[in-house]
């Protein structure tokens, strides 16, 4: 074996530097191409890969409730608050995020069966409703936390504390992508990042290709996408010298994995260029397909256009979009310390349109069977009041929802006390959800790992359990 030189000060700042240039594109590097790198080529992180088994879903789309909207106003009827309701609470009251106790609070809200599975959901949401039997409803979740910030962290990396990676990491980097010209893992924002920033989005000890790219709402939902001043022939002039370039540093240092994922990342960049554009533009969608969207209703736009470009995102390849939720003027999003009405109807109205709408597109164009829909907050809402007309954390019992990707629709599944403040049957802890999402998408969520700080690590810590009685 030819002896190699040691590295000169020079040299070794050289690489370190190419090394840290690298982390700044690193979550663009989405170099899959429903296919395969070209031969020779060091595959892609983003290259498609096997699962353990045959999955049910191939891409997850998360519509991430941010606040923590209230089961008892939606999907988890209780008619006893109504005899209780203006009284003292007749049970004992947990610790809370304020201790702001007041009275006990019956829904403001009706509750009907819907559909043919008779699934209850209440009239803040009449257009999901129409959906029921495409829901599965899950009323015993249980979360570690009561403060946003912890219980964020909690929910899209299931630990508590900053710095692990999330869900979507975990997915992309099990899963790699089918999408060659955009992230395996989007963030579709709307002008309102949740408590705890992008860590919830973070790769953390994964590699940082496997961090969400956050898409903004708007015209440019990416920085710098449009191509410098220049004409086209000079542009692809400037592409052939960083290529020969890279080829020069390649034969100087050898191999590097942060100067290659460089390579790949700004390959990678250019090719959005030309597919963020085309994906974000909905004007060849039709009249009709907007329409159900709610594109034409300020009050949904906003909304509507995250949940399209969701399904266009699908058809594409990528394999996890999460959906912020909108900034509504007067609002701290579904978080209702006071003002439960008329915030939670405010909230409601803009989101609820949209995903029912979502699920109806994915279903007709039979992407829902292999698309796993997730709804839901960090925690729910105390069954007694904050002050006179809030309701303050409660992570002792609340409620998400899943729909396709292999769950049965038209289910609830566990059950709170009767007045919806503690799961007291089928207990789903955050790690059992983590669990089953992973097993949808064809893991067995104890032997998807990566070695860190001296031990084999996994979204599910040492916990969780598939929950398999809903699954189809």
């Amino acid at each position: 074996m030819p002896h190699r030189r040691p590295l000169t000060r020079r040299e070794l700042l050289t690489r370190s530097a190419n090394g840290f240039g690298a982390l700044a594109f690193a979550a663009l590097s989405a170099e899959a191409s429903g296919g395969r790198e070209p031969p020779g080529a060091d595959p892609s992180p983003f290259a498609p890969k096997k699962p353990h088994f045959e999955p049910k879903a191939t891409s997850v789309i998360f519509l991430y409730m941010d606040g923590g909207p209230s089961q008892i106003d939606t999907f988890d009827p209780k008619p006893a608050l109504e005899k209780y309701h203006g009284r003292p609470f007749p049970a004992k009251v947990e610790p809370t995020q304020f201790n702001n106790v007041g009275a006990t609070l019956a829904s403001p809200w009706k509750f009907a069966k819907r559909g043919q599975s008779g699934l209850p959901v209440s009239d803040l949401f009449p257009h999901v409703a129409t959906r029921a039997d495409d829901l599965c409803v899950v009323r015993s979740m249980v979360a570690n936390f009561s403060e946003h910030t912890n219980a964020n962290y909690f929910l899209h990396s299931g630990n508590g504390m900053q710095g692990r990676p999330s869900m979507g990491a975990w997915v992309t980097y099990g899963l790699g992508s089918e999408c060659r010209d955009l992230p395996g893992f989007v963030v579709l924002g709307s002008g309102l990042i949740p408590p705890g920033g992008a860590d919830c989005f973070g790769s953390g000890f994964l590699p940082a290709a496997y961090q969400g790219s956050v898409f903004r709402h708007g015209r440019e939902p990416v920085a710098d996408l449009a191509p410098p001043a220049g004409t086209a022939k000079s542009q692809v002039a400037k592409r052939d010298l960083i290529r020969k370039l890279d080829a020069a540093a390649r034969e100087r240092f050898g191999e590097n994995d942060a100067v290659e994922a460089a390579i790949a990342n700004s390959e990678l960049a250019f090719r959005m260029q030309a597919a963020v554009p085309e994906l974000s533009d909905v004007s060849k969608e039709t009249a009709a397909t907007r329409r159900l969207y709610g594109l034409d209703d300020p009050k949904t736009e906003v909304y509507g256009r995250q949940c399209l470009l969701a399904r266009r995102m699908v058809e594409r390849g990528v394999r996890f979009i999460e959906l912020l939720c909108p900034a509504l003027p007067g609002h701290d999003r579904w978080d209702q310390h006071a003002g439960l009405k008329k915030g939670h109807e405010d909230n409601a109205r803009a989101v609820d349109k949209p995903i029912a709408g979502l699920l109806a597109d994915l279903k007709q164009r039979g992407l829902l069977d292999k698309t796993l829909v997730l709804w839901g907050g960090e925690f729910g809402r105390t069954p007694v009041a904050q002050g006179s007309d809030g309701r303050d954390h409660n992570p002792f019992g609340f409620t998400v929802w899943l729909a396709g990707g292999g769950v049965k629709g038209g289910m609830a599944h566990g059950e709170t006390d009767e007045f919806g403040y503690h799961a007291v049957k089928d207990k789903v802890e955050v790690h059992d959800l983590h669990a089953t999402l992973l097993h949808l998408l064809g893991f067995d969520h104890k032997k998807l790992t990566v070695r860190f700080g001296g031990r084999d690590m996994r979204l599910t810590d040492v916990h969780g359990e598939v929950v398999r009685p809903i699954l189809s």
